[in-house]
């Protein structure tokens, strides 16, 4: 199990930027995927982006492609989120989720990530 702790939510104005954070403490950090979701009131949860293990590869969500970018730093066990071009429909509390996979995959389902954050709460205004 790995324990998971966002940051950086806050409230930006429509084209603005943040970058979300998220701590990771426990088991071993790189030998989990990683993955950033985000849920709005009365909606389901939506994958926005995911990372393999070491990096090599990503994917994106179509809402945010080409907007938003994921990186990690293993030495420092922390995975982010850059958020540009911020939309008021980005507006949502945005989870960090871990998952073991084979090798270098990824993963967009929800179901695959066992350990989540508490969430960290991103508000885009008009």
């Amino acid at each position: 199990q790995v324990q998971l702790v966002e940051s950086g939510g806050g409230l930006v104005q429509t084209g603005g930027s943040l970058r979300l954070s998220c701590a990771a403490s426990g088991r071993t950090f790189s030998s989990y995927a990683m993955g950033w979701f985000r849920q709005a009131p009365g909606k389901e949860r939506e994958f926005v982006a995911t990372i393999s293990l070491g990096g090599a590869f990503t994917d994106y969500g179509d809402s945010v492609k080409g907007r938003f970018t994921i990186s990690r730093d293993n030495a420092k066990n922390t995975v982010y989120l850059q958020m540009n071009s911020l939309k008021p429909e980005d507006t949502a509390v945005y989870y960090c989720a871990a998952a073991q996979l084979y090798g270098e995959s990824v993963s967009r389902s929800a179901g695959g990530y066992a350990d989540w954050g508490q969430g960290t709460q991103v508000t885009v205004s008009s």
